[in-house]
């Protein structure tokens, strides 16, 4: 049988023969009978270490009786070799213990190797077989035999893009400033009294609405009057008295506003269309309401009343046979049901984002935590960020947002060891808030600590989907490549369709890359190349490595040693391109 290649596919070996006074004479001259096979070829790193299976297969005449064989594999590397753990062949009528091998009818074996740790230099690896030939005393080594050329290390390409999780400000652009007054009436009148306007309510309202008018902060948006009769007349009456009354507060309220806003150019509060009558009603709801508050004797009673019934006119019958009670009503619930509410409706502005830019660089401390945070989001430079940041935790540092948000621009700007220390701060200031969690796994992920990145991912659930994308990335450094595609979710990039490359989907990959912002990465038109030539494709093979060494010419030597290449050495396209 005939030696193929060095690729391993199947090699021949000596054979022991038997016939002869030394059997082992006979195993040297036959050697390149034997069959080898490794599996995978090229053997291949998972989750830091290196594991394969080798088999070899002897035909009938080719094992002599009383030969024994050792056949040790061995990795060949750059810096180094390492030998694996032997296997014994022997002979049916040899001394010792082994696998039998038939004279008569041949025989095979298989072994898989203990994991391996993978070192650099194992990129450009040959696996060799070395056989010990033993016949009574007499031993002697076989030629050496290449079975296996190279290690694919293809998931050492993931990309470490973990993604840091920054809590959110609370920073609003308006807040809600609405103004109320009141004014009150007499009984079955609609009239405005003088007294009404100078109330201490009235005064605050008219106060905070000149101060609004001289703001630049504050945004006028309208005014809206309800008006209410108190539920003790006839109701056809009560809706037309309460219509009158809210036609005399906008009078009344159009007169103040001509006071007070003294811009002849701004009229707002100085005309009736800019005034909106909400409602103009007799007033049960606000009825009920002061009854529960009150200290009435008959309020149970008189709240029985209500639910018992819809009929205004039936309720005031019923509650005016409360003679005694209904006096107290009188005299201390229904005048302040007989009104006008008056809403001044306003929003508070914040700063604007140029003003807010402006004063995150000149004037930090001038700005509140939320406007800080707010702040930082508005620059798009890294180191930028971080000074914001870094004045956010100074200022506000019991606030644990501020530290986790620094930690986790530390984070992306490779600044491991100071990230760790202010992201402690802020899970000790949080504590425990998942997204703290997150952060500090992405820093026992830079430092290579995949159990305790892990650990803390998981203390993590639930602060957001990026979670499960770092996952993903210890997933891959650890060989768990489906689980790694689940986790990576609805996150298409570079990492997702390498996953789904060493998973098996090599059909996945070109989608995956082109639909996400990974897609014009040199090391996404790389992935693209190993998936070509996993399905055979050599003419992409050569279109996505020629792009993807127009934009990293470092990968060219990368190329020429991977092993996912190797069935294209000797291509001349292929040679040219990683020259």
């Amino acid at each position: 049988m005939k030696n193929l290649n060095k690729f391993g596919i199947a090699l021949t070996v000596p054979v022991l023969f038997f016939g002869s006074c030394n059997q082992l004479k006979k195993l040297i001259k036959k050697q390149k009978e034997i069959v080898y096979n490794v599996s995978p070829n090229p053997i291949e790193m998972h989750g830091d270490s290196i594991q394969f299976s080798v088999s070899g297969k002897f035909n009938p005449k080719l094992f002599p009786t009383k030969v024994t064989a050792t056949v040790i594999p061995v990795i060949k590397y750059e810096g180094g070799e390492k030998e694996l753990k032997s296997i014994t062949l022997v002979g049916e009528k040899a001394v010792g213990s082994g696998q039998k091998i038939s004279y008569d009818k041949g025989g095979s074996f298989s072994y898989t190797s203990e994991k391996i740790a993978y070192e650099p230099g194992m990129k450009k690896a040959k696996v060799v077989i070395k056989a010990i030939g033993g016949f009574k005393s007499k031993t002697k080594a076989l030629d050496p035999v290449e079975i296996g050329d190279g290690t694919i290390i293809t998931p050492l390409l993931v990309r470490h893009d973990e993604k840091p999780l920054f809590a959110k400000d609370n920073f609003v652009k308006t807040v809600p400033a609405n103004q109320t007054t009141h004014i009150y009436y007499v009984i079955n009148r609609s009239d405005v009294r003088p007294s009404e306007m100078k109330s201490e309510e009235m005064k605050n309202f008219t106060t905070n609405a000149q101060n609004y008018l001289a703001s630049q902060w504050y945004e006028l948006k309208g005014i809206e009057v309800s008006a209410f009769a108190s539920p003790d007349g006839e109701t056809s009456k009560n809706e037309n008295l309460a219509k009158d009354r809210a036609n005399s507060a906008i009078k009344a309220m159009i007169e103040e506003f001509k006071k007070i806003n003294k811009d002849k150019n701004n009229k707002f509060g100085k005309e009736k269309e800019q005034y909106k009558i909400v409602t103009t009603r007799e007033d049960w709801e606000g009825f009920k309401e002061l009854v529960q508050q009150s200290n009435l004797a008959d309020k149970d009673i008189i709240i029985r009343v209500l639910s018992m019934y819809a009929d205004p006119n039936q309720r005031r019958k019923e509650i005016k046979n409360l003679s005694k009670t209904y006096v107290e009503l009188a005299d201390k619930i229904l005048p302040r049901l007989r009104r006008s509410e008056i809403i001044l409706q306003a929003d508070k502005k914040s700063r604007t984002d140029e003003q807010i830019k402006t004063l995150c660089k000149s004037a930090p401390d001038s700005l509140s935590v939320e406007e800080l945070l707010y702040g930082a989001n508005l620059f798009t430079d890294l180191n930028t960020k971080l000074s914001i940041y870094q004045a956010a935790e100074k200022k506000y540092g019991n606030d644990w947002r501020t530290s986790n948000n620094l930690g986790a621009v530390l984070l992306m700007l490779n600044k491991t060891n100071e990230a760790e220390a202010t992201l402690k701060k802020a899970l000790q200031t949080s504590n425990g808030n998942p997204i703290v969690y997150n952060n500090l796994g992405i820093v026992e992920a830079k430092k290579n600590n995949r159990k305790a990145a892990m650990d803390y991912y998981n203390k993590a659930a639930g602060a957001g989907k990026e979670v499960n994308y770092n996952k993903g990335i210890i997933y891959i450094a650890d060989g768990k490549y489906s689980d790694a595609v689940s986790s990576f979710g609805d996150f298409n990039g570079f990492n997702k369709a390498l996953a789904q490359l060493l998973s098996g989907s090599a059909d996945a990959v070109n989608n995956t890359i082109d639909n996400s912002n990974d897609k014009d990465l040199a090391v996404s038109y790389y992935l693209k190349a190993i998936a070509a030539a996993r399905k055979g494709n050599t003419a992409d093979v050569t279109k996505n490595l020629k792009l993807a060494f127009d934009k990293d010419a470092s990968l060219k030597q990368y190329a020429k040693d991977d092993a996912e290449f190797l069935k294209l050495k000797g291509n001349s396209e292929f040679e040219n391109l990683v020259k």
